[in-house]
Order: C-alpha cells, then structure tokens, then sequence
C-alpha cells in the first residue's frame, strides 16, 4: 500500500516539475504568489527600512561591557514611533576577541548584543518586542543599532 502511495507522490512531484517547465512565460513573482496564497501563507513581510543608526565602539577585547549613557538616550529618541523595530548587530573584532569562558567569538558578539538589549529594555527605550537581535563575528569590536520603519500595523 506504501508503495503506491509514494508512486502517487512521485507522479504528483513530476507533473508539477512539467508544469513549471511548461510555463516558463510566467513570472516568478506571481507563481510564489500563487502557490502561498493556495497554502494561506502571507506574502513575507519586507524588511523594515533603516531611518537611524549608532554604533557603540570601545569593547575590551574579550569583553561585553561598555558605556552605554549615550546609546540609550539615542534609542529613546530614534524609535520613539511605535511602528519602528530597531535590530542589533554586534560584532568581534581579531582572533584573540573571544568569550574567555569558552573561547568563542560568537557567544561574545551575542554577549555584547544581549547587554546591549537588556539595558534599552530595562531603561524602557524600546519595548522588547521592537528588538531583533543579530550576530555579525570578526568585523570589529562594536555593536551597531538600526533603527528601522516597519510600516503600519493591520
């Protein structure tokens, strides 16, 4: 019985193969469109624009901490508007730039990001929700805030 079943599938997979060769006029714009809204996906939310950045330079190699007075002044005025997300990217710098409990340069630029996060949260900045956080190992010593207008809320 499984048998037939993956032959069934297989028949299936090849007819869609036929049919995309078979149409190759259509735009691939439309057809993923086309196919999400027969699965009722959404079209994927567009990233949210930059409008603002800052960068918080003066890691100690190895180090998470920094002064931090400046940015979250900077973060309360720059995404003061609700429909704004502001992601934060931190980075390590050379070789020797790694966490000292276990020699990694990303769980140190993870590091730098959390604190980074924690402190707009606890300040009340930004509401944690409006935060992506995201990694970026071997640029340089610094985190960089976005601060990004991801459009109106539906």
């Amino acid at each position: 019985m499984w048998l037939i079943t993956l032959a069934d599938l297989s028949l299936l997979l090849v007819g869609f193969f036929v049919l995309l060769h078979a149409n190759r006029s259509l735009d691939r714009a439309t057809l993923l469109a086309g196919l999400r809204s027969g699965f009722g996906i959404e079209a994927p939310a567009p990233a949210p624009m930059s409008v603002a950045t800052a960068r918080i330079d003066g890691f100690a190699s190895g180090s998470a901490r920094a002064d931090l007075g400046g940015i979250v002044a900077w973060a309360r005025d720059a995404a003061r508007d609700p429909r704004t997300h502001v992601t934060i990217t931190a980075s390590t710098g050379d070789a020797a730039d790694v966490d000292p409990a276990t020699g990694s340069a990303a769980i140190l630029a993870a590091d730098r990001a959390r604190m980074v996060a924690s402190a707009l949260a606890r300040s009340g900045a930004v509401d944690p929700a409006r935060i992506v956080i995201s990694i970026a190992p071997a640029q340089r010593r610094a985190v960089t805030l976005s601060v990004g207008f991801a459009g109106q809320d539906k």
